[in-house]
């Protein structure tokens, strides 16, 4: 049986890296938000399966709002990790041209960059690419350095920011997928797959891959989303010594093509592919796609195919038919579109929702009032690879013996992380929400060997999402 509605000012729908630096934004103000998702867990969809790069945004189209939004989210996301403890790597990364042409277009691409604000690439001959990259595959011709580019954990980012919000005040109502929108003349109601609705003055779409189908429950046909599945292979820690800066390809239309990085979890990366699919759920790994994968990385790194792989995964990126971010306000319906928002989402979503706020306020739509008791923003738990974890820190283990004892031995994970998760404002309530937290089962035996001492820990839990408010389809029943 379903509960009656709840009412809202603002409701954000989509708890992704996007959708959550909105809601914390907005809970800042006097205002009862809400941020809705059809998962179980914060950023998990496109949020959480990208290249995890924080980007500089130098390739970026000029003249777009993605990329003034990538300039200044670099920076905010920079700042906001100080803070926060969420984990960056300032690697720098190099695009090598492996032919004439690719070679030639690297003049092109130090212009744009320098159109996009940034000015500090460098073009540097084969010799030069050689020094920094001395495990990539013959053939170099050069390369274009581009020295702040840099690896980051997505996974951290978007609970960081999720983690804040809830903070702020904003609830956070899991398991709601919104499959109709009833716009009244003061608020609207949305109703969710399961019964449940919840109303709002105002609405702010920021769905991702589902971005086009809400914005057709508010009467537009003004952009489609495809999903574009990205496959990749993760390789073993004894692989990073290969590869201490990001490799990019020359981009194409229709992406920035495969590269070779380091991940901040110490690994090293191979990948993505870009398959445009039908199925926006299709989060499947295929053996064309290693297959291609695999031919890229002999060119690019063939020493990296003789490492052991630890995983593969698979993400969709919404591929939109819009060419820019398209974020756009509907004051008669109370409505913020905020789409298109394509893999640079992760780097510019603090300076997207610093943009709806913009709007928001230009229009004067929303009334907006300071409030002057916001907590401290939270200090995440550190979960990379070159940062001190628990299982190191002398005083942590002093603090608490279960910071000594490893539970998953692949990544050092250890029980006091596991379980601190549980009394977080943002708990875990699966075993991937686990996995997201701490690394636990993320290393080469993928939980063979930890699965089930960690399940075993998220069962004593309980009702521990429950504790926190959370609402889950589950609990609605």
């Amino acid at each position: 049986m379903s509960r009656p509605p709840v009412h809202f000012d603002v409701a954000v729908i989509g708890a992704g890296i996007v959708g959550s630096a909105i809601a914390r934004k907005l809970s800042g103000y006097q205002l009862d938000v809400a941020l809705i998702d059809a998962r179980e867990d914060v950023g998990d969809g496109t949020s959480k399966a990208n290249t995890a790069i924080l980007h500089t945004g130098f390739d970026a189209t000029p003249g777009t709002l993605e990329s003034r939004l990538v300039r200044e989210g670099y920076h905010l996301l920079s700042e906001y990790a100080k803070v926060t403890g969420i984990p960056v790597e300032y690697t720098g990364a190099v695009l090598v041209a492996w032919d004439e042409e690719q070679l030639a277009a690297l003049p092109g691409l130090k212009e744009k960059a320098e159109k996009n604000g940034y000015d500090r690439t460098q073009i540097v001959d084969a010799d030069a690419v050689y020094e920094m990259l001395p495990s990539i595959g013959e053939g170099a011709l050069g390369g274009l350095i581009v020295p702040d580019e840099s690896i980051i954990c997505t996974w951290t980012t978007n609970l960081a920011l999720a983690t804040e919000a809830v903070m702020r005040g904003t609830q956070l109502r899991l398991g709601h997928k919104i499959v109709a929108a009833e716009i009244g003349a003061e608020h609207t109601v949305l109703r969710a797959e399961s019964g449940e609705t919840v109303t709002a003055r105002w609405v702010i779409n920021a769905s991702g891959l589902g971005g086009d189908i809400l914005d057709g429950l508010f009467g537009y046909e003004r952009f489609t989303i495809t999903p574009r599945r990205g496959e990749l292979i993760v390789y073993d820690k004894q692989a990073r010594p290969l590869v201490d800066r990001v490799v990019l390809p020359v981009p194409s239309s229709r992406g920035k093509g495969v590269l070779v990085s380091p991940t901040i979890y110490g690994n090293v990366m191979l990948g993505p592919t870009a398959e445009d699919l039908q199925d926006r759920t299709d989060t499947g790994t295929s053996e064309a796609g290693f297959e291609f994968l695999l031919a890229k990385g002999r060119t690019l790194m063939p020493r990296l195919l003789d490492e052991e792989v630890t995983a593969t995964y698979a993400g969709l990126r919404a591929a939109s038919s819009h060419p820019d971010y398209l974020i756009e306000v509907d004051h008669a319906q109370r409505y913020v579109l905020v789409g298109g928002i394509r893999s640079t989402g992760l780097t510019s979503g603090i300076a997207v929702a610093e943009y709806v706020d913009e709007l928001l306020r230009e229009h004067q739509s929303l009334t907006l009032i300071e409030r002057t008791d916001l907590p401290e923003p939270p200090v995440m738990p550190n979960i990379g690879e070159a940062f001190l974890r628990p299982y190191q820190d002398a005083a942590k283990i002093a603090e608490g013996p279960d910071y000594g004892k490893i539970v998953c031995f692949c990544e050092r994970v250890t029980a006091g992380e596991i379980r601190d998760t549980f009394s977080s404002p943002i708990p875990p309530t699966t075993l991937e929400g686990v996995r997201r937290r701490t690394r636990a089962q993320n290393g080469r035996c993928q939980g063979f060997f930890c699965g089930a001492e960690v399940k075993e820990l998220l069962d004593s839990c309980g009702g521990c999402a429950a504790r926190h408010g959370l609402t889950t389809p589950e609990m609605n029943r």
